[in-house]
């Protein structure tokens, strides 16, 4: 089944060669990064063995198997194991976002939480998890599967914090400016569950964990074998904190929203002492990690030179303002396809990355979007004068912002287009509607749920000029 659900309407007009090629790179590399595939691959079991990698667990030796999971790719990876592990599953419980037709489980009770803002189902999920982990034993065995999302889909405030206090202080910091890391710097010291809590309170009552993984975090280095355990995990519910309370202080100072926040959040960071520290490790428990921002890239150029295309790999590290991204994008493409440079045309130039969209005040808000959308669009308005352009961004767990699209895709035609329809881009930019737009263009990303979750993928095609 194609991962790009919309590929014959995005075919249907504008630079329609470049489009084709964008894509089939995307399809490809969607297909290779599938959770579901990649868990398959990894583990099996033979007999009461469970084999992950190149470790194994005997689990008739054990009491219990529970399957705890949350992240936007959370689907693929419970999938997979409740098919892996059969009569030995006890329980799992889930958290995720989005639900399809074809996930189907059947001893996994599956919940759909919030995001990018917590609501009141991920928090009955988490706090089934909380009693679920405080019935067990030393005897039991928890298999842990976090992907992307799981900060906000695995909801549980603190005592003190309630859950409106979270949403409110969630979408203060997701407008604010702030990266991811300065964000979970204080979303994890303010939940029960996240920056390590979760894997703190198995802990506590001497059960072992396992914890499969895909990091979102801008930054690691890619994987090389994932058979073997991951000794410098980290973030997530399950794995040690590197974000300190001094961490979340610092960003409470430098984007200016102590005014803004929460009494109870204020309170807390105010008062907080040592104490009141997220857990920094965790040597006993084994953790494999499937895959890194960075694959994504990789796995992309791979498929795009065995297609024969010129590839070159611009950056894992994008960030800053999407829209600024999208003009920067297309300065190098007409860099690259006049003069030459990072590269010559025709060419492939992929990045990777967390572009955000800062919001200053909610009641410019006049539509819907989100950082990939808002990308092309700003790629559009600086591309007319570039023939064959043509640029591609998801976030590739297949959900962009506020929307259900995973992104969106435009090229060298596409202003013109918008021009010919009565549709102001700068307008769409300026009110946060790049999705109404895009959507008259048929220029949206439709995938649903992809199987990965590894942060914003951009593809930019450069013909050499006619």
């Amino acid at each position: 089944m194609n991962k790009i659900k919309n590929h014959n309407a995005l075919l249907s007009h504008g630079d329609i060669e470049s489009r084709r090629i964008v894509l089939d790179i995307a399809e490809q590399t969607l297909s290779r990064l599938d959770s579901y595939t990649q868990i398959h691959d990894l583990a099996y079991l033979d007999g009461s063995v469970l084999y992950i990698g190149n470790k194994n667990w005997d689990l008739s030796k054990k009491r219990n198997v529970y399957l705890i999971g949350a992240g936007k790719a959370c689907n693929a990876m419970i999938k997979a194991f409740e098919e892996i592990l059969g009569v030995f599953l006890t329980r799992g419980i889930a958290i995720i976002k989005v639900k399809e037709q074809s996930d189907l489980f059947h001893n996994t009770d599956v919940y759909i939480g919030g995001h990018p803002l917590p609501n009141e189902e991920g928090l009955r999920a988490s706090e089934e998890i909380l009693r679920l982990i405080d019935s067990a034993s030393p005897d039991d065995l928890f298999i842990i599967l976090i992907s992307g999302g799981s900060s906000a889909l695995m909801s549980c405030p603190i005592d003190g914090i309630s859950l409106e206090d979270e949403i409110i202080t969630t979408d203060i910091l997701l407008k604010s400016g702030a990266n991811i890391f300065e964000i979970n710097a204080i979303r994890r010291h303010i939940s029960k569950l996240n920056g390590g809590r979760l894997a703190e309170r198995i802990r506590n009552v001497g059960a072992e964990l396992i914890g499969v993984g895909i990091s979102d975090g801008i930054g690691l280095p890619p994987t090389s074998d994932i058979r073997k355990p991951y000794a410098r995990y980290s973030g997530t519910p399950m794995g040690p904190d590197a974000t300190t309370l001094d961490d979340a202080r610092r960003v409470i100072r430098d984007y200016s929203v102590a005014d803004r926040l929460p009494m109870s959040v204020m309170s807390f960071f105010r008062n907080a002492g040592p104490e009141r520290e997220t857990p920094k490790a965790f040597p006993d428990n084994t953790y494999f990690l499937i895959n890194t921002v960075a694959d994504l890239c990789i796995v992309a150029k791979d498929s795009a030179e065995a297609s024969g295309h010129n590839t070159i790999i611009l950056t894992s590290f994008l960030e800053g303002e999407s829209r600024d991204a999208g003009v920067f994008l297309a300065s190098l493409a007409r860099q690259v396809q006049s003069y030459g440079g990072i590269a010559k045309a025709p060419c492939v130039i992929l990045s990777g990355g967390e572009t955000t969209t800062k919001i200053p005040d909610n009641s410019l808000i006049k539509g819907h979007g989100g950082p990939s959308q808002e990308l092309v669009t700003g790629f559009a308005l600086s591309a007319s004068t570039i023939p064959g352009a043509c640029m591609f961004s998801i976030d590739s767990e297949g959900t962009d912002g506020t929307t259900l699209a995973a992104g969106g895709l435009t090229d060298s035609k596409t202003l013109a287009a918008a021009k010919s329809m009565g549709l102001d881009l700068r307008a769409a930019l300026r009110d946060y509607s790049t999705f109404e737009a895009l959507s008259s263009l048929d220029d949206v990303v439709c995938t649903g749920n992809t199987g990965t979750n590894l942060c914003d993928f951009n593809i930019l095609y450069v013909p050499e000029k006619g």
